[in-house]
């Protein structure tokens, strides 16, 4: 029981994260294997550092990180008006769980020589990938939360004569938030993938190119440890944003409200 409760903190993530790069520094000392394809920690740092100094990394990581932001919300908002809608009307619930089910098994990257030959290859090009991707498991989340709501709960908004836009904003918003969260956290997730992939191959749009074009770069100048950088930065920037902003929404508001 006392050793459950011990892996069940946050911080059992760092310990982990600190063996597996121990390990990692273990392989790379002891065994054979070419630093051009299992660099050092040492080499990964020492190239992590460079980009940093430069700026390099930085620049792309935040171009990058404006545009999955971007998608994010272009893509929650398009999911909230796509789920209110279909609460709304069974025409419409038909509508969008067509949709659901024609786009959602479809990747992105599916559609890239579609959005070359619609939109080009410039950021709305990402965007629109990144949108898709995100789109389709919101949708998913928000209905499902809206759907898990007890009858009773709309009833009472009815007794206090709530309009039908009142019922969703203050019923079942709140009600299903932690279905929200779990959706926002599937579209972060399948933002990036969305984002790297398209990246690595429009490259340097808006001048720019991201982290993707940043790591496929390497590879074209055989810069091993440049590649592991970009990755530990995106790794990085992921645990960075959910045990600081994922971990702290729910802390205030799922387990305060006792929703979880």
């Amino acid at each position: 029981m006392k050793i459950k409760a011990i892996f069940q903190k946050t911080y059992t993530k760092y310990i982990w994260i600190a063996i597996l790069l121990l390990i990692w520094e273990m392989i790379a000392t002891f065994s054979n294997v070419s630093p051009l394809v299992f660099p050092s920690l040492e080499q990964i740092a020492g190239a992590l550092i460079d980009s940093i100094v430069t700026g390099e990394i930085l620049w792309q990581m935040l171009f990058s990180l404006s545009l999955i932001l971007v998608g994010l919300v272009i893509g929650m908002v398009l999911a909230f008006l796509m789920s209110s809608l279909a609460l709304l009307s069974p025409v419409f619930e038909s509508f969008v769980d067509t949709c659901v089910s024609i786009f959602h098994p479809l990747p992105g990257i599916a559609l890239l020589p579609l959005i070359i030959l619609w939109i080009g290859t410039g950021s709305k090009a990402i965007l629109f990938i990144i949108v898709h991707s995100v789109l389709w498991p919101m949708i998913l989340n928000m209905k499902a939360g809206f759907k898990s709501i007890p009858a009773v709960y709309k009833k009472i908004g009815q007794n206090y004569q709530f309009s039908k836009l009142e019922i969703i904003f203050k019923i079942y918003v709140p009600a299903s938030l932690p279905y929200f969260i779990a959706g926002l956290k599937i579209g972060w997730a399948r933002a990036w993938r969305a984002t790297i992939s398209a990246e690595m191959i429009f490259g340097a749009s808006g001048g720019i190119g991201g982290i993707g074009w940043y790591i496929f770069n390497k590879r074209v100048f055989m810069d091993t440890a440049g590649i592991f950088a970009g990755l530990f930065m995106i790794i990085f920037v992921g645990i960075l944003v959910e045990d600081f902003f994922f971990n702290k929404i729910e802390a205030n508001t799922i387990n305060k409200w006792g929703m979880s």
